[in-house]
């Protein structure tokens, strides 16, 4: 897939489209939020069994093919807080799901041509991450509480710490800790190692800050308490 190209641009666009007219609908309950919720919660969590059963049936469990990348979390994240609407999670979903599969979405490792499967289901699960926890903030349904940026970043690095731990015992390399991906990404402007995680981490913090900022105004703060009784 050409990056930025016609086809690249198109599922951007959709994937936009699709969490602006979600994230509509549920707050003016032109459809039921709940249900919107659950649709998303479930769903993510079978295209993931799905996902999981093609890959192991194809490469068998490695220790170097876990599901311990960033997006894997906030994936799981995202089906809990589409579930259960727990606080805690739901600020990480929105946080690191938006933030990292967003940039994943824009800069895509594909290792399969499209339209093969794991090209669509790398789309699906991580414009469903981005769609969901759109809905679930700027559709009504929850209200994030104060401090909610820093609990999200401060979670961010402690699975990054222990995700560091683990590929310095086992040799692996998950959320690029280690190396860069193979394919071209924003992270060949960062510089070599270490210094692009470095970077990499303050570009973390200022998205998180750019998603906290239209919540974090009046106009901002009374949009988002205007919550579906039905969420």
């Amino acid at each position: 897939m050409k990056l930025f190209g016609p086809l690249h641009l198109s599922l951007l666009l959709t994937t936009a489209m699709i969490a602006g007219g979600l994230a509509w609908l549920c707050r003016t309950a032109r459809v039921s939020p709940k249900h919107v919720r659950l649709l998303f919660g479930f769903g993510l969590a079978i295209s993931e069994f799905g996902w999981w059963y093609f890959r192991y049936s194809h490469e068998r469990l490695r220790i170097s093919n876990l599901p311990l990348q960033l997006c894997d979390l906030s994936l799981w994240a995202t089906v809990a807080a589409c579930l259960l609407l727990t606080p805690f999670l739901v600020e990480f979903a929105y946080f690191a799901g938006i933030a990292g599969a967003g940039m994943a979405l824009l800069t895509p490792d594909l290792w399969s041509p499209w339209p093969s499967y794991p090209a669509v289901y790398f789309f699906v699960a991580h414009g469903g991450i981005v769609i969901a926890n759109i809905v679930l903030i700027y559709g009504g349904i929850f209200t994030l509480r104060k401090g909610a940026l820093w609990r999200a970043f401060g979670t961010l690095l402690a699975f990054a710490a222990a995700v560091g731990l683990f590929n310095a015992l086992f040799k692996t390399n998950y959320m690029y800790l280690c190396n860069k991906p193979r394919s071209a990404t924003l992270l060949d402007a960062f510089g070599p190692w270490p210094v692009y995680l470095l970077v990499a981490c303050g570009l973390g913090l200022l998205l998180y800050a750019l998603l906290w900022l239209p919540l974090n105004n009046p106009a901002g703060a009374r949009y988002a308490k205007q919550k579906r009784t039905d969420s």
